[in-house]
């Protein structure tokens, strides 16, 4: 017995839409169900690594439009890298735990022939976890490795980068170049860290003064001058070292300005040392040779020596008992005792 079309039920548009709707989405989800174990876990991790880009992009675009100071900017870009990171590790980790003896044996043999083939990589990558751990220095030291030297600008996964100093520039100035240094150096070079620790560095003027001079009254000025010009008490010096002795062995009994008595052919050497921190050191000995220079000028029993030549004639000279013809100056035409 046949049915008439026109007997059957009639669905509504909107019922029509909406079973046409869950038939799109039951087919959608029967596809990602047919997905296999590896391809959803891709599928979640990928998930995860735009979240936590996109979220550290935004942070990042505010805190430049917020925060002016540059050092504050480049740490929180740093931070937010390592974070983002970290936070990657923790939530991705979980998710690929069911198949880790899998995942093990393949990041295994991976490993092994990266670390073969990519030997100085590897030891650039170890030497950045070793950076972060141990911290023999940090951005904004003044160091030097092997011949290289400046201030820490960047330190990243593969390098770190230096504001150089010295080289053509005189007493550690900035040059104005960015060396980029391997992160691996640090295992196999000596790093001289000037700031981190102790703060300050022991700076040497040497100031020489010609035989004829009165010494003492010339050591007693330099005294004076580097004990003025320090520009560091005895008490902070001393508080800083504490404070360093908690982590390094620092032990200093004179932290005061001193001046040392030595001689040379040319004269009577004085020696200043003195403490100062590591970027001022120029500028430290410019105030001293100035001062220096100001105190002699106006002492007639001292006198700056310099490179000299003494003739002696005749029977004149130490073995005739009379002075030198002439002390200082250009040579002169003078005879020669024969």
């Amino acid at each position: 017995m046949s049915q008439n079309p026109d007997s059957l039920p009639q669905l509504a548009p909107g019922a029509a839409a909406a079973d046409t709707a869950a038939g799109l989405v039951g087919a959608a989800w029967r596809q990602v169900e047919a997905l296999g174990s590896t391809e959803w876990l891709l599928l979640e991790t990928l998930a995860v690594i735009v979240i936590l880009v996109v979220t550290r992009w935004l942070i990042l675009l505010l805190i430049r439009r917020r925060v002016p100071d540059a050092r504050l900017r480049y740490n929180w870009r740093k931070g937010t890298a390592y974070a983002a990171v970290g936070l990657g590790v923790f939530l991705v980790g979980p998710l690929w735990s069911g198949n880790f003896a899998t995942l093990a044996t393949f990041l295994g043999l991976v490993g092994a022939g990266i670390a073969l083939a990519l030997r100085d990589p590897v030891v650039n990558m170890a030497a950045w976890a070793f950076l972060l751990w141990r911290r023999p220095f940090v951005v904004g030291d003044r160091i030097q490795i092997g011949e290289h030297a400046g201030d820490v600008v960047d330190l990243r996964l593969f390098q770190f980068t230096l504001l150089e100093i010295g080289n053509w520039v005189h007493a550690d100035q900035s040059t104005g170049r960015l060396v980029h240094v391997p992160n691996g150096r640090v295992f196999s070079d000596a790093v001289a860290n000037y700031t981190r620790g102790f703060p300050y560095i022991w700076n040497e003027i040497p100031v020489r003064v010609t035989f004829e001079s009165d010494w003492r009254v010339a050591k007693q000025i330099l005294l004076d001058i580097v004990t003025r010009r320090a520009g560091l008490s005895e008490s902070e010096a001393r508080q800083r070292m504490l404070q360093a002795s908690h982590r390094f062995m620092i032990v200093y009994s004179t932290l005061t300005p001193t001046v040392y008595t030595s001689a040379d052919d040319d004269g009577v050497v004085l020696t200043l040392r003195y403490l100062c921190e590591a970027r001022r050191r120029r500028g430290t000995a410019q105030d001293i040779w100035e001062d220096v220079l100001t105190a002699f000028g106006e002492h007639d029993d001292v006198a700056l020596a310099y490179i000299t030549r003494r003739f002696f004639q005749g029977d004149e000279g130490p073995a005739g008992g009379a002075g030198p013809r002439r002390v200082g100056g250009p040579p002169q035409d003078a005879g020669v005792a024969d």
